[in-house]
């Protein structure tokens, strides 16, 4: 195999370089890739078929995975009277900014405005209040798979839309430590996905207060570095301990015959990750896709002369047969154009894997692989190829998160002086790890200062004794701080 580097070996063009300005090739990416289009509705965006199927991939894994665990589905509505949204204080002011109403219907005025749902606590949880009688009732393990409305002033497909997608998980449990458990049990989970689904590493571990969701106990996040040297949020679970209870009354019976608040979770991924995935693993021939989500795993093109229809299709089509059968996700590009203008199509697209074939490999009955993530190319027999695809679709799925793992590693730094920290932060440098007093006042102007905000506090490490950055008070964490998305 011969890997290739040469800019010339790059097909698409149409892409703003990486190094030039990445947040343009970002969206160079997504367009050109047909991922998502504007809608006439301002911060509102179209999932054209490519991107959606992307999602419908990553909805696929995720979906498995909480049901292993024990969790089902259902779906709540999107409209929540006003009333019930104020009655938890806090997370009403949290989310107030960006909330959107509904004051009329049908031609006229509504007696009480409706909220479209930021988010589901206020009705799930009147919901719950109505199904728990007793610990036996418990626990409530629900998600459901909805969109969302959050009145964005600043917006970008798939990182920070008006209305997205997501799931929500909101479960009830008999005892702080169940609720607790249950949190932690969700951001490993979310952890594991990452990786195997995504191919993206991400650090886990708990919010500061400031940065807790509002209404939460405690907030725990995963977080990812994308190729930019920014962080990105791509996953949240909340442990809202009896606040969410509390506000909307859902008790329960307990053993000792006592009546008792609920304790409760809520957590969430959305289609954020479509963006972390671009921007984890793309490059300036725009997307890279882990084969777990590739939409097609495998493009075969034919390549041949003006009969290549009647000489190189036909075996094309058996081929394309042999890999649907074995599981693997396939097209087969017929379209009457160059053969180097598919392949820059199908590399723009992020497809894992190449398959080209025309008449000499039909003589000498093999193939021509070529990886999109390395573009090493190799001839590979026909004879056992589609064993030989889904083995390859497996080393291309690691590569992609070792050298995820490398650029996190290679992008990540400890200091333990402001002046370093500040110094580090110049850019968009990464992660940068350093303790921290626990103090909002030294978190606030360490934002103010460098833009920089805590992450999340792994919760496997344990203070290194120096202290805090700012202030020198006693560090309460090593906190890992970063300009995010």
């Amino acid at each position: 195999m011969s890997k290739k580097t040469d800019k010339a070996d790059a097909f698409v063009t149409e892409i703003t370089p990486r190094s030039e300005d990445f947040s343009r090739w970002y969206l160079d990416v997504v367009r050109r890739a047909e991922l998502a289009d504007y809608s006439p509705v301002k911060g509102c965006m179209v999932i054209r078929p490519y991107g959606y199927a992307i999602w419908e991939l990553i909805q696929e894994h995720f979906d498995r995975a909480f049901k292993r665990t024990g969790h089902v589905n259902a779906y709540f509505p999107l409209f929540i009277p006003e009333s019930l949204l104020n009655r938890e204080a806090e997370h009403v002011d949290g989310f107030a900014p960006q909330v959107a109403y509904v004051t009329h219907g049908g031609g006229e005025e509504l007696e009480e405005k409706l909220v479209v749902r930021p988010t589901s606590e206020a009705i799930i949880g009147t919901m719950y209040a109505k199904w728990v009688q007793s610990w036996r009732d418990l626990p409530i393990l629900i998600n459901q798979w909805a969109n969302v409305v959050r009145w964005e002033k600043v917006t970008r497909p798939f990182l920070r839309t008006t209305e997205f997608l997501w799931q929500e998980g909101h479960t009830a449990h008999e005892t702080a430590d169940e609720a607790e458990a249950e949190t932690r049990m969700i951001l490993d989970l979310y952890g594991t996905l990452a990786k195997e689904v995504l191919a993206m590493p991400v650090v886990k571990g708990q919010k500061s207060e400031s940065e807790k969701f509002a209404g939460a106990l405690r907030t725990y996040s995963i977080e990812a570095l994308m190729g930019d040297g920014r962080a990105l949020q791509a996953g949240t679970s909340h442990n809202l301990g009896q606040n969410f209870a509390k506000a909307f009354d859902i008790t329960f019976q307990a053993r000792d015959k006592s009546v008792q608040h609920v304790w409760g979770t809520s957590w969430g991924v959305s289609t954020r990750l479509i963006g972390g995935v671009i921007m984890t693993h793309g490059d300036d021939s725009g997307l890279v896709l882990p084969p777990v989500i590739a939409p097609y795993q495998v493009v075969i093109v034919p390549i041949g002369r003006e009969n290549w229809r009647e000489t190189v299709l036909p075996r094309a089509l058996e081929i394309k047969d042999e890999l649907v059968k074995a599981g693997v996700r396939v097209t087969l590009d017929e379209r009457d154009e160059r053969p180097g203008w598919k392949f820059a199509e199908w590399e723009l697209r992020g497809v894992p894997l190449r398959l080209e074939i025309g008449p000499k490999d039909i003589e000498k009955s093999q193939v021509l692989l070529a990886r999109r993530d390395t573009r090493e190319k190799a001839g590979v027999s026909m004879a056992g190829l589609a064993g030989h695809v889904r083995g390859l679709l497996d080393v291309i799925q690691q590569h992609l998160y070792e050298t995820a793992v490398t650029f996190r590693e290679s992008h990540t730094q400890r200091v333990s002086s402001y002046d370093e920290f500040k110094q580090a932060m110049e850019g968009r440098p990464g992660f940068v790890i350093t303790g921290w007093c626990g103090s909002a006042d030294c978190e606030e102007q360490i934002k103010a200062d460098t833009q920089a905000t805590i992450r999340n506090m792994p919760l496997d490490t344990r203070p290194t004794g120096q202290g805090c950055v700012r202030c020198h008070a006693p560090a309460i964490a090593d906190a890992w701080f970063a300009k995010s998305y």
